[in-house]
């Protein structure tokens, strides 16, 4: 959030459209920071799920609407953030599409948890589990994304990148549920979600120390104008 002040030059009467909102984990880290901020997410439950839980203050906002149709009116930006979500939008229409929301000068982050693979003897196996087991994880996993891809999307291919190390710790119980909310995972009350889930309790019973494993990421932030 500090980056994100400085580098975009917010301020307390800033408007933050954050695309593909989810539940709203962001969303309320810019409502704490005394944002304004248009959710926009186009999954009901989802949306829903960010109204019970931030529906009290003033300041937020929820929109049905896509990266590419936001349904917001023009100019309304001061920034627009995409957390853990950027790589499921049609990038060359939700560029044209935030240069419309965005006001003069606005600054477009996208942001991700970058899950580092070869951290530890854990990680290495969670990496080869999804990979054997995830659905279409190879396909929606964001870094497909290259150094190319963000060029052509910023604003004559500058962009500042800044990275944050970062790592949560879960028990069984936490593990199971947070590999669970991922998009690529089976789900959970099918034949083949109950044996990822078999195989992520073999894991964690294998590399946990004092009933708790690592996950480590770094958090990357890429931060111009488009």
């Amino acid at each position: 959030i500090n980056l994100l002040q400085q580098q975009c030059h917010l301020n307390p009467q800033s408007v933050i459209a954050d695309l593909g909102s989810g539940t709203g984990i962001f969303t309320r880290l810019l409502l704490n920071a005394g944002y304004t901020v248009y959710a926009v997410e186009p999954n009901d439950a989802m949306r829903n799920a960010s109204v019970i839980d931030l529906g009290r203050s003033p300041k937020f906002h929820p929109v049905n609407g896509r990266a590419k149709a936001t349904g917001l009116p023009a100019k309304t930006a001061d920034l627009v953030v995409c957390a853990q979500a950027f790589h499921w939008f049609d990038a060359e229409k939700a560029k044209v599409e935030f240069k419309r929301i965005l006001k003069p000068g606005g600054m477009v982050a996208l942001i991700w948890n970058n899950r580092d693979i070869e951290a530890d003897a854990f990680s290495i196996a969670y990496e080869l589990l999804l990979q054997q087991e995830g659905t279409d994880y190879k396909k929606v996993n964001h870094q497909n994304l290259t150094e190319a891809d963000f060029a052509s999307f910023f604003k004559n291919g500058q962009y500042q990148l800044t990275k944050f190390a970062n790592v949560q710790v879960f028990d069984e119980a936490g593990l199971i549920g947070r590999a669970l909310s991922s998009s690529y995972v089976p789900t959970e009350d099918t034949t083949e979600g109950r044996h990822f889930v078999a195989q992520l309790k073999g894991l964690f019973n294998q590399h946990q120390t004092n009933g708790k494993v690592n996950i480590y990421y770094q958090t990357e932030v890429y931060i111009g104008q488009v």
